[in-house]
């Protein structure tokens, strides 16, 4: 059996809703809502879902980027949400994070060189020239030359500049990294490209990825698993092809049936999801997807569906009650 290297159990975030006079708490969103998953040393996990489904809250929770409302975060048998600060920033030498702004994430004061030597500084790694040499290093890696480490991110096209993202959060040789929509601000041709980077790189480094993205194609070409949120919950997660081929929540089915494909002699019948996604502040009783679904029952509007296991495919939805 492979071995786990995070495992999640009941993750929550809500934030407080402040009003009134006096700024008093008259409610709260709940960003992420009773979230549980693990995953193994040298996979991939795909996350996906649509804009405020929690996804990006997810990833900076696991970073600890924000603090959890409750539940546990454990990473090699540590749980990061028990650490001191001083434990915690040798903690985050094994986990790094690719944002989906390469521009916003790199200083525009800084040259490339003193952007990549950071991490390294911060963590105490390395003597002025071996510094030096990992950054240029570095650069020949993700696809840059060395006599790029001069120049400063606005002299970059947008994928050159998630290169030197990707190269920031390797430098510190990190086991675990975890990469918030990183293509969805790049060109499509460009996206290939680096999707393809950062699969080369985790068979050379034996890296594992959190894969957090919004478009399911995307997710397919470099996950192992996938897991669908919605409204801060995980309603789906499973082997990538058994997802694929095999969807059992009608949320991700509409989902899949959206994703264009290749062939034009392949027709494939388009699910319509009706109406807005529900607040987080006040999301509907029982299932959070009946509102939109098609196939919604009685039970659906009153009973939380259970996060159901059915032969390594986990789903919430009444359709597979017993």
């Amino acid at each position: 059996m492979t071995e786990l290297l995070l495992q999640v159990d009941g993750l929550k975030k809500y934030f407080p809703i402040n009003g009134g006079l006096l700024g008093k708490k008259q409610g709260e969103v709940k960003a992420v809502d009773d979230l549980s998953f693990f995953v193994k040393k040298g996979e991939t996990l795909g996350i996906v879902g649509e804009s405020g489904c929690g996804k990006s809250t997810t990833g900076r929770l696991l970073m600890r980027l924000i603090e959890a409302s409750d539940g546990s975060i454990i990473f090699e048998d540590k749980d990061l949400r028990n650490l001191s600060k001083t434990e915690l920033r040798k903690t985050r030498r094994d986990i790094q994070m690719v944002f989906q702004d390469p521009y916003a994430s790199l200083n525009p004061r800084h040259s490339i060189e003193k952007i990549l030597e950071e991490p390294l500084i911060v963590h105490g790694i390395g003597s002025k020239e071996e510094r030096k040499k990992r950054v240029q290093e570095m650069l020949e890696i993700v696809g840059l030359s060395s006599y790029h480490a001069r120049r400063y991110p606005h002299q970059f096209s947008g994928g050159q500049r998630q290169r030197i993202g990707i190269a920031k959060a390797l430098m510190t040789k990190p086991k675990l990294i975890i990469a918030d929509e990183p293509v969805s601000a790049l060109d499509v041709s460009i996206q290939a490209q680096v999707l393809n980077l950062m699969k080369d790189i985790q068979n050379e480094f034996q890296l594992t990825y959190i894969f957090i993205a919004h478009d399911l194609g995307v997710v397919r070409h470099i996950s192992d698993r996938v897991g669908v949120m919605y409204l801060g919950r995980l309603i789906e997660l499973s082997d990538s092809e058994e997802l694929y081929t095999n969807a059992m929540h009608p949320y991700t089915k509409a989902l899949l049936s959206a994703v264009p494909i290749a062939d034009p002699d392949i027709s494939r019948e388009r699910i319509t999801i009706t109406g807005e996604i529900p607040s987080p502040s006040n999301p509907p009783a029982g299932c959070a997807f009946h509102t939109r679904c098609s196939e919604c029952m009685d039970i659906c509007k009153t009973t939380r569906p259970e996060y159901k296991n059915i032969n390594g495919h986990f789903v919430a939805c009444h359709l597979y009650n017993d």
